[in-house]
């Protein structure tokens, strides 16, 4: 089944079955006067809510003024500590202090919480503390998941070269785009197999 055009999908449920870039998430939204920023799978959640009903809209850039002017200087972290409060980066000071929270000497910030960061800046949540953020690291806690279908691409062009039966192509890159193609306009699973390859081969010389 190929993709059909956003307004005659009737649920988030038949839009989930579709690949989409990022770049057509934003289109639809502001075509729709949603809030068209953030992360693909925030964009993803704006249409979810939409199709629940509920319209998420931009924000303005007064208040996200106001906000940014409100940010203090935060000389003592605890657990307690506001993200937003303590401007928060992945940088030294920081990694310092989860490493002795966690105990492990080198602490490295997993995708979760890189994501959880990123949404919590871009919504300016000012409740969120580091302390949530330690219990995204082991898992205790979900605010925003790393979007792992930005890494779908990646994974097919890997499988499709790693497939001897490709070598037929000489730009197996240009083959494995028209393959790629057709397997996200339509509502099969977004990765490579032999037997894709073989039903598709002949669409793709």
């Amino acid at each position: 089944m190929e993709r059909p055009e956003f307004d005659s999908i009737k649920d988030f449920e038949e839009f989930n079955k579709y690949y989409w870039y990022r770049e057509e998430l934003i289109k639809i939204c502001k075509a729709h006067g949603l809030k068209a920023d953030g992360s693909k799978i925030e964009l993803y959640k704006v249409i979810e809510a939409y199709f629940a009903g509920e319209k998420i809209l931009p924000q303005s850039k007064n208040s996200k003024k106001t906000r940014t002017s409100r940010k203090k200087v935060v000389t003592e972290l605890t657990l307690d500590t506001g993200l937003i409060e303590c401007g928060f980066t992945f940088g030294p000071r920081f990694r310092d202090f989860f490493s002795k929270q966690t105990g492990e000497e080198r602490f490295k910030f997993n995708v979760d919480m890189v994501a959880t960061v990123k949404a919590v800046k871009e919504t300016s949540d000012e409740s969120f503390t580091l302390g949530d953020l330690l219990d995204i690291y082991y898992g205790k806690k979900t605010y925003a998941k790393y979007d792992k279908s930005m890494l779908q691409w990646n994974k097919f062009v890997h499988d499709f070269c790693a497939d001897e039966a490709t070598l037929i192509f000489d730009e197996r890159l240009k083959a494995a785009a028209a393959l790629w193609k057709i397997v996200r306009e339509s509502d099969k699973p977004k990765e490579y197999s032999h037997e894709l390859f073989e039903k598709y081969k002949e669409d793709i010389i």
